[in-house]
């Protein structure tokens, strides 16, 4: 669903991109350094219970998964090792945000938001597996209702709202929600594989 608004994207981090190729920056730094940002914004600020100022510190880190790319295709340095060591980090960031809430709700002994949130990371983990290894079969899994970029906005959204003082229970809302997508996204992109391997 995000993906329609990639091109504006790209025109406004075009000019962020530009200075940073002059000043010798490489895109795959740009994308290490996001991750790093964006874990460890997660993991100390959301245990902690600390949602807005997680929040916004991720915010500002994820941008770099826009730059990088458009760092990479004005340089002419678009590359496969560049695109693997982006998906990769991309899990990375992912694991370290739903990682952060899981561990904001272990703290503080919910068992059942613990369970839920450790189901989403995995699910999320499992929807982006599913569609590699499709990929890497000769097929394609791109379909499903929860993918990467809805995931990300549907959970910062929350923890911003909670983070306003709105409460745990929007971010508990928004767990529940990306269980049931995540695993229905899951099964949809089987199905998809399975009517290509059949047909």
């Amino acid at each position: 669903m995000l993906n329609r608004f990639r091109s504006l994207a790209t025109r406004i981090f075009t000019p962020v991109a530009t200075v940073l190729l002059r000043l010798g920056v490489s895109p795959d730094a740009v994308t290490i350094v996001g991750t790093l940002g964006v874990a460890a914004s997660a993991l100390w600020f959301f245990p902690r219970g600390e949602f807005l100022w997680g929040t916004l510190a991720i915010v500002v880190f994820v941008f770099s998964d826009t730059i990088d790319g458009v760092m990479a295709r004005h340089s002419g340095r678009t590359s496969s090792f560049g695109a693997f060591l982006d998906s990769s980090l991309d899990r990375i960031g992912d694991a370290a945000i739903f990682g952060g809430l899981l561990l904001h709700y272990a703290w503080r002994g919910d068992r059942v938001m613990t369970c839920v949130a450790l189901a989403v990371l995995v699910l999320g983990l499992l929807v982006s597996y599913v569609r590699a290894r499709a990929e890497g079969l000769g097929m394609t899994a791109n379909v499903g209702i929860a993918e990467r970029a809805d995931r990300l906005v549907l959970i910062l959204v929350a923890t911003f709202v909670a983070g306003l003082g709105l409460g745990d229970v929007v971010v508990a809302v928004a767990l529940w929600v990306l269980a049931l997508a995540s695993a229905v996204t899951v099964l949809q992109r089987i199905l998809a594989v399975r009517r290509q391997a059949l047909g």
